[in-house]
């Protein structure tokens, strides 16, 4: 056999994506992105720019935002997965995001919506933690909540890009939640 026709190094791994165990074989180089898509049928998270610069493909892994484009799968032996799709109350209510966004008009073409809500649910775990952005008060006592004011929602936000313009409608969603 020749190099060339060698199968590609893999490894078996299991993940819980939106709270069931997947067991796959997955070849080293493979993303997260195309594991969700392709293997799975997950197409919530799109491919934007496929280098992380976009948000596009943000999903939470272990409750933390991560563009899933970068994301080897194997590292993610075990993990917990959460796509737009398992967002809401076991499909039959929707996270109390995806109802802001639509009340508030926030997506027009939607391409980039299944990330900014994964962002946003993300973002305000991060927030409820304590964890500082770029224009939170540094006198702000650490490991506490961080109030989320406007500039506060669009800096964490900041790494979700949406070619539409629909920022206020964003903004305005997320402050509907967290009132």
């Amino acid at each position: 056999m020749t190099s060339e026709n060698a199968p590609a190094p893999g490894s078996e791994i299991t993940l819980r994506v939106n709270g069931k165990p997947h067991t796959l074989y997955v070849d080293h180089r493979r993303v997260l992105l195309d594991l969700l898509r392709e293997d799975l049928g997950l197409t919530g998270a799109k491919k934007g720019c496929d280098h992380g610069q976009c948000g596009a493909c943000t999903v939470l892994a272990g409750g933390r935002r991560l563009n899933s484009c970068l994301l080897l799968a194997v590292t993610l032996d075990g993990a917990e997965v959460t796509t737009v799709e398992g967002l809401g109350d076991d499909g039959e209510e929707p996270h109390p995001l995806q109802r802001a966004f639509l009340d508030r008009d926030a997506f027009q073409c939607g391409y980039c919506t299944p990330g900014q809500l994964c962002s946003a649910v993300g973002m305000l775990a991060e927030a409820a933690a304590g964890h500082p952005s770029h224009v939170t008060d540094p006198a702000a006592p650490s490991g506490r909540p961080v109030a989320l004011d406007r500039p506060e929602i669009r800096e964490r936000m900041s790494g979700n890009l949406c070619r539409c313009g629909a920022y206020p409608g964003i903004v305005a969603a997320v402050e509907d939640v967290i009132r």
